[in-house]
C-alpha cells in the first residue's frame, strides 16, 4: 500500500456538518481518505496506529448520523480519535499530534468542542456518557450521547458498573458501542469471553441443541442449514442475554468496517428510546496489511516510511529501564519460585513477554482492572506467594483504595514495579507518572525506591523485592544513561542514600534519574551529591550529617514538589530541629502537556542548565 497524496474530499470537510450532507458512496470514499490520511500523519509524527485504522468507517458514520457536537460522543481511552480529529478541524494540526504546543493523542476538552469528554485511562466512557445523559434530561435537552468502547475496556469493572447503574437510570437515552476487534493494547483476557462459553455449554443450552439435532436429524437439508448457522447464531443469542439483562437493547454483531451496515444500523438505534447496545466488530490495521499482520508492533510506532512499514533500528538502541525490569524479573523467578508476576493488560509495555513465555504458570495479565491486579496480589501474599506487579504510575492512581486497605494496611509482601514515572513526553498529562512518590509517601508501611540509573534500578528491584513489605520501585520511560548493569541480583541497604560527589556548602539531594543532570550541575558548582536511593525510608541519618556539613541544601526529583521526596527532607530536618534554607526542585503544581521528554525538562527548569541556574539564583551571589 502506498501513501494516497490528494485528497480530493477530504479536503472539503471542515467539520462533521460537511460529513452529513455526503450521500453513502462519497461516505465510502471519505473512509478511504481518511485512512490514508491516518497512515501519512503517523508516520510523520508517531502516535497510535492499528487502533485508528479500526475506527475510520465508524468514525465516519458516527459524525454522519448523529449531530455532533451537540450529540455528545465519548470515546474510550481515546487513542482511536485520529479519524475524529481530521473530521472535527483538525486535519491540518494533525502535522503537530503529541508534538509541545500541538494537538494531543487524546481527546482533549480544552481543544476541541467535539472532544465531549477527556478520556486516557480506560474504561471511563460509559459512566462519562451517563452523567451526559442524566444531565440532559434534568435540563430537558433533547441530545444523544453515545459511548464507544473497546472490548478490551470491557474487561474493567468500571464499565460494567456504569452499565447497572444505568439499566436503574430512568427516562435516558443512551448508546453504547462495543467495538470489537479481539485486541486491546494486549490481547483481551479475563472472564467475559469464558462466561460466554459457559452459557453456550450450559444445560438449558446443550439440551435445546441436541432436541433439534435430533428432530432435524430427519430432514437433512434443515439440519444442515442449522449446523452452519449454529455459530452465528451463538454470536448473536448470547450477547443479547448478557447485555440486556443490564438493561441494554442489544443489537449486532455487525461489520464496523461496512458503511452500508453502520449507517442504516445507527439512524435505527438514535430514532430508539432507552437504553441501546450496538455490538460492532473491526479489525484493527483496517486498510494497513503491515498492521493488520502485527497490530502490537504498529500500536504506537514512531515516524516510519509506509511503503517500507517499521524497519529495525540500525544501531541497537540502548537499555531502556522496563528491559531492566523485564530482565531482571526472569532472573528473579529462575531463583525464587514463589515470584508471581502480575499485569494490567500491559504485557508489552511493562516488559513481561519474555517473562510471560519463560513462566507461563507464574504470569498473570488480568485485564484492565487495576483494582483487582493489586487485590489479586495481596491474597497471594496472604498465602506466601511473592507478587511483582508491573504497572504504569499513572494507571496505579486507579487502585489507591487497594494499595493503602488490601496490601499496607495488612503489611503484606508486595513488590511494585513503577514504570512511567515523571514525564512521559507525548502521551503527556493523562499518563504522566508525576504523582507517585506524594501519594505513596504518606501511606504507613510503604519503602519507596528511586533509583538514578539502570543498574541502581537492578538493585533497588532486588533490595525492594526481599523487603518483607509492600514497596514501589519508580522509574521513567525510555532509556537512562547507559550505566554498565552488574550481573546477579545484588542489593543495597534498605533506605540508605550514597554519597556521588564530595563538594563544597551546597548538597543536591537528587531522588531518581534527574541525578544525571544533576551531577553536571555539581561540577559546575562544586557542589555535594547525594543519591538518595530511597523516598521512604529516608536516609535522616545521611541527611543530618550532610546538613551539619553544608550551609545549603536542594533537592531534586523527578515527582511532583508538593508533598514529594523534598517535602520529606523538610519534615525531616524540622524534626530534627534542624534550620537550613532548602531549594526544592521538581514538577510543578501544574498539569503539564505533551512534548519530547528532554524539552519538557529544559523548559522546566529541570535539566542540567536549569538546575544549575536555579541553584545560582537561590543560593550563590
Amino acid at each position: 500500500m502506498t501513501t494516497q497524496t490528494s485528497y480530493s474530499l477530504l479536503e472539503r470537510i471542515d467539520s462533521p456538518a460537511d460529513v452529513r450532507l455526503l450521500d453513502r458512496r462519497s461516505l465510502r470514499q471519505l473512509a478511504d481518505e481518511v485512512r490514508h490520511y491516518v497512515i501519512d500523519s503517523v508516520s510523520r509524527t508517531g502516535g497510535h496506529l492499528s487502533s485508528n485504522l479500526g475506527t475510520v468507517e465508524l468514525t465516519v458514520a458516527l459524525h454522519h448520523v448523529y449531530d455532533t457536537p451537540d450529540d455528545r460522543i465519548v470515546w474510550d481511552v481515546g487513542h482511536q480519535t485520529y479519524p475524529h480529529k481530521i473530521l472535527t478541524g483538525r486535519r491540518e494540526a494533525m502535522a503537530t499530534l503529541r508534538q509541545q504546543d500541538g494537538i494531543s493523542g487524546f481527546p482533549k476538552r480544552s481543544e476541541s468542542e467535539y472532544d465531549a469528554f477527556g478520556t486516557a485511562h480506560s474504561s471511563t466512557s460509559i459512566s462519562a456518557a451517563l452523567g451526559m445523559a442524566v444531565a440532559s434530561r434534568n435540563s430537558g435537552v433533547a441530545r444523544q450521547h453515545v459511548a464507544v468502547i473497546g472490548d478490551g475496556a470491557m474487561t474493567a469493572g468500571m464499565a460494567f458498573e456504569a452499565m447497572n447503574n444505568a439499566g436503574v437510570t430512568p427516562d435516558i437515552d443512551m448508546l453504547v458501542i462495543l467495538n470489537d476487534n479481539d485486541m486491546s493494547i494486549s490481547p483481551p483476557v479475563g472472564a467475559l469471553n469464558r462466561y460466554l462459553a459457559r452459557l453456550m455449554s450450559g444445560r438449558f443450552y446443550a439440551t435445546a441443541r441436541n432436541v433439534g439435532k435430533a428432530v432435524l436429524q430427519h430432514v437433512p437439508p434443515v439440519f444442515e442449514l442449522a449446523r452452519r448457522l449454529e455459530g452465528h447464531a451463538k454470536g448473536l443469542v448470547v450477547p443479547a442475554t448478557l447485555f440486556e439483562e443490564l438493561g441494554f437493547n442489544y443489537v449486532g454483531p455487525i461489520d464496523g468496517h461496512d458503511l452500508d451496515a453502520l449507517v442504516p444500523t445507527l439512524q435505527n438505534l438514535k430514532a430508539l428510546p432507552g437504553l441501546q447496545f450496538l455490538h460492532v466488530v473491526t479489525r484493527k490495521g483496517h486498510g494497513y496489511k503491515r498492521a493488520e499482520a502485527d497490530p502490537v508492533l504498529y500500536h504506537g510506532p514512531g515516524k516510519f516510511d509506509p511503503a517500507l512499514g517499521i524497519q529495525p533500528p540500525v544501531a541497537p538502541p540502548r537499555t531502556t529501564f522496563t528491559q531492566v525490569f523485564g530482565d531482571w524479573l526472569c532472573d528473579m523467578a529462575a531463583q525464587d519460585s514463589r515470584l508471581i508476576g502480575i499485569t494490567p493488560a500491559m504485557r508489552e509495555g511493562s516488559g513481561l513477554v519474555e517473562f510471560e513465555k519463560r513462566f507461563p504458570r507464574r504470569y498473570f495479565d488480568v485485564g484492565i482492572a487495576e483494582q483487582h491486579a493489586v487485590t489479586f496480589a495481596a491474597g497471594l501474599a496472604c498465602e506466601g506467594q511473592k507478587p511483582v506487579v508491573a504497572i504504569y504510575s499513572t494507571f496505579l492512581q486507579r487502585a489507591y483504595d487497594q494499595l493503602i486497605h488490601d496490601v499496607a494496611l495488612q503489611d503484606l509482601d508486595v513488590t511494585f514495579a513503577l514504570d512511567r514515572a515523571g514525564l512521559v513526553g507525548a502521551d503527556g498529562a493523562t499518563h504522566a507518572g508525576n504523582y507517585d512518590i506524594a501519594f505513596m509517601r504518606c501511606i504507613p508501611n510503604m519503602v519507596i525506591a528511586t533509583p538514578s540509573d539502570e543498574n541502581e534500578a537492578r538493585l533497588l528491584l532486588s533490595t525492594c523485592y526481599h523487603y518483607a513489605g509492600p514497596a514501589a520501585v519508580r522509574y521513567p520511560r525510555g532509556a537512562g544513561c547507559g550505566a554498565v548493569i552488574e550481573p546477579g541480583l545484588g542489593e543495597v541497604p534498605l533506605g540508605k542514600g550514597v554519597l556521588r560527589r564530595q563538594g563544597q556548602d551546597i548538597a543536591i539531594l537528587a531522588f531518581g534519574t534527574l541525578a544525571q543532570a544533576a551531577l553536571t550541575a555539581a561540577e559546575r558548582l562544586d557542589a555535594t551529591l547525594v543519591d538518595m536511593r530511597f523516598a521512604k525510608p529516608l536516609d535522616v541519618e545521611l541527611l543530618q550529617q550532610i546538613a551539619a556539613t553544608h550551609q545549603s541544601l536542594v533537592t531534586l526529583e523527578d515527582g511532583c514538589i508538593m508533598g514529594g521526596a523534598g517535602s520529606a527532607v523538610c519534615e525531616a530536618l524540622n524534626s530534627l530541629g534542624l534550620s537550613v534554607p532548602v531549594l526544592q526542585l521538581g514538577l510543578p503544581d501544574r498539569f503539564i502537556d505533551h512534548g519530547d521528554q528532554n524539552a519538557l525538562w529544559a523548559q522546566l527548569g529541570l535539566d542540567a542548565v536549569g538546575i544549575e541556574a536555579s541553584i545560582r539564583a537561590r543560593f550563590v551571589s
